[in-house]
C-alpha cells in the first residue's frame, strides 16, 4: 500500500493538532487551584472553605477527599461539582450534583467520608496525631484526570496547650491544659467505656479554654484488661486531682459523658461532691452493663440486655436499641440515678435516631423526674435525624461498627447530613453551657494555631 505525499501532511497535521490541544490540555490544568481558606491547617473542630479556581466555564469535575484513621482503615468522599461562569467552584456557595452527598454542604467532603471496609468507625484517638485529609479535584471526562490537589492537616491540640500523661493513685489518663495564666475551667472527660484512652475530646476542650482530664476505665497501661464492676470512688479521685490543678479556677468540675459513661456521669453528679455541670450524650437513666459501687458497697445493681431482642440487619450489623431491659418497670427501679439529689446543672443531649439504645425515652425520663422533684437545673436537646456516636464536627459519619459489650457490628442509627449538623450545634451548645456554669473569675483564653 502506497502512502502519497499529501496523506503523510494529513498525518503530520493530525499528530500536531493532537499535541497541541496536549499542551493546551496541560496548561489549563495547571492553571486549576484548588484553595483552603482561610488556611490548610487548623483545628479539627474548624470549617474550612475550599474553593477550585481557574476551570473552564461550567465545567463539571469531581472533588474527592481521602484520610486514613490510626487503624490503617481509608476513608473516601466525592462529589461533582458544576463551575460558574467564571469556572469557580465554591463549597460554601455551590451545590454538589452526585456523590457522598448532594446539595450545598460546605463539609460534605469530610462528613461523608465512608470507609473502605464495612462496618468500620473512624479511629482518631491520640491528639498529638493530627487528621490529614487529601482534597483533590478530577476531570469528569476521559480517565478523571487529577487537576488539582491540596491537604488539609487538621489537629487534635492547639499550640500551647500542654499534654501530660497522669499515672497518679488509682488516676491513669491524660490532663490537657491551656497557655496562658488560667485560671480555667475544669472537665472531666468520661469518653471511653470500652478498653484504653481517647483524647480527641478532650484535647479540643482544652484548645477552647478548659482545663480537662480524660481517664482510662479499663484495658489502659497497667489497668486491668476485663473489669466485673465500676466503682465510683475511681471518679471521686479523678475530681480530687483535677481541683488541685494550678489553673483551675472552678470552684467545681463539668463532666462530659457519651454512652455508658453517660449513667457514670449521672451517679458522679448524684453522689459525688464537686460537680457543677454534667454534659450527658446518648446514655441511659439507669445503670448499666455492670453493678456500680461506692466505698464498697454496691449502690445500683446493672440494668440487664437481652441478646434475644437483637435484630439482625442485611448488612450483617445488629440493631439493637430494643435489647435493654426497661427501667421504669418495679422490679427494675434500683437501676435508676437519683438525680434529683443533684446539686448541679446537666445538660441532656438526645439522637431521636440512636439505635444504640432509645435515648430520647430515657431523657423524657429525667426530665419529669426532675420537674417532679421541683427541680430546674436541666437543659435538654433531642437532634432528629442523628445517630448514636455524636462527636466533636467534621469527622466521618458512623452508621454502624463493632460494639465491644456485644462483641459484633452494631447500626448505630442516623443521617448523615443531620448527624453532621447535629455535631456542630452540639459541639458549640456544650462550650457554652460548660462556660456558664463553670464561671472563673479571670478571664479566660483559647489556644490558637
Amino acid at each position: 500500500m502506497k502512502i502519497s505525499q499529501n496523506s503523510n501532511i494529513v498525518i503530520l497535521c493530525m499528530i500536531k493538532l493532537d499535541y497541541v490541544l496536549t499542551v493546551v490540555s496541560e496548561e489549563m490544568a495547571s492553571q486549576v487551584r484548588l484553595r483552603l481558606l482561610p488556611s490548610a491547617r487548623c483545628l479539627f473542630d474548624e470549617p474550612v472553605h475550599m474553593k477550585v479556581t481557574g476551570l473552564r466555564s461550567r465545567q463539571v469535575v469531581t472533588m474527592k477527599a481521602r484520610s486514613t484513621d490510626e487503624k490503617g482503615v481509608v476513608f473516601s468522599s466525592s462529589a461533582t461539582y458544576r463551575a460558574d461562569g467564571s469556572g469557580e467552584v465554591d463549597l460554601e456557595r455551590d451545590p454538589s450534583l452526585s456523590g457522598t452527598y448532594n446539595g450545598v454542604e460546605p463539609m460534605g467532603l469530610l462528613w461523608s467520608m465512608r470507609p473502605d471496609t464495612l462496618h468500620k468507625r473512624f479511629h482518631k484517638t491520640r491528639s498529638l496525631n493530627p487528621h490529614v485529609v487529601k482534597f483533590s479535584v478530577h476531570e469528569v471526562e476521559g480517565e478523571g484526570r487529577t487537576l488539582a490537589e491540596a491537604t488539609n492537616e487538621r489537629l487534635l491540640i492547639g499550640d500551647g496547650v500542654t499534654r501530660l500523661p497522669i499515672k497518679e493513685g488509682n488516676i491513669r489518663g491524660v490532663l490537657f491544659t491551656p497557655p496562658g495564666q488560667g485560671p480555667f475551667p475544669a472537665i472531666l472527660d468520661l469518653y471511653h467505656f470500652g478498653r484504653g484512652l481517647s483524647e480527641k475530646r478532650a484535647s479540643l476542650l482544652a484548645s477552647r479554654g478548659f482545663v480537662v482530664l480524660t481517664v482510662a476505665l479499663y484495658g489502659h497501661d497497667d489497668m486491668p484488661k476485663n473489669i466485673k464492676e465500676f466503682h465510683l470512688d475511681y471518679f471521686e479521685e479523678a475530681i480530687q486531682l483535677l481541683r488541685k490543678q494550678d489553673k483551675v479556677g472552678s470552684k467545681g468540675v463539668g463532666i462530659i459523658s457519651i454512652s455508658k459513661s453517660g449513667d457514670l456521669a449521672l451517679s458522679a453528679a448524684s453522689y459525688l461532691q464537686g460537680v457543677d455541670a454534667t454534659v450527658w450524650i446518648n446514655g441511659c437513666s439507669a445503670n448499666t452493663a455492670l453493678p456500680l459501687y461506692y466505698k464498697k458497697c454496691q449502690i445500683h445493681p446493672p440494668l440487664m440486655f437481652d441478646v434475644n431482642k437483637i435484630i439482625q440487619t442485611e448488612s450483617g450489623a445488629s440493631i439493637i436499641k430494643y435489647g435493654g431491659d426497661n427501667p421504669l418497670a418495679e422490679e427494675k427501679r434500683a437501676t435508676l440515678i437519683p438525680i434529683e439529689k443533684a446539686g448541679g446543672r446537666f445538660l441532656f443531649m438526645a439522637a431521636e435516631d440512636d439505635l444504640n439504645w432509645d435515648s430520647k425515652a430515657y431523657v423524657e425520663d429525667m426530665v419529669e423526674r426532675l420537674k417532679r422533684h421541683g427541680k430546674e437545673n436541666f437543659e435538654s436537646v433531642c437532634y432528629p435525624g442523628a445517630g448514636h456516636y455524636l462527636e466533636p464536627p467534621y469527622g466521618p459519619y458512623c452508621p454502624s461498627s463493632f460494639h465491644g459489650f456485644i462483641g459484633k457490628p452494631v447500626m448505630w442509627g442516623g443521617e448523615p447530613r443531620s448527624h453532621a449538623a447535629a455535631e456542630v450545634h452540639m459541639w458549640k451548645k456544650i462550650q457554652e453551657f460548660f462556660r456558664n456554669h463553670l464561671s472563673c473569675e479571670a478571664t479566660q483564653h483559647t489556644a490558637k494555631l
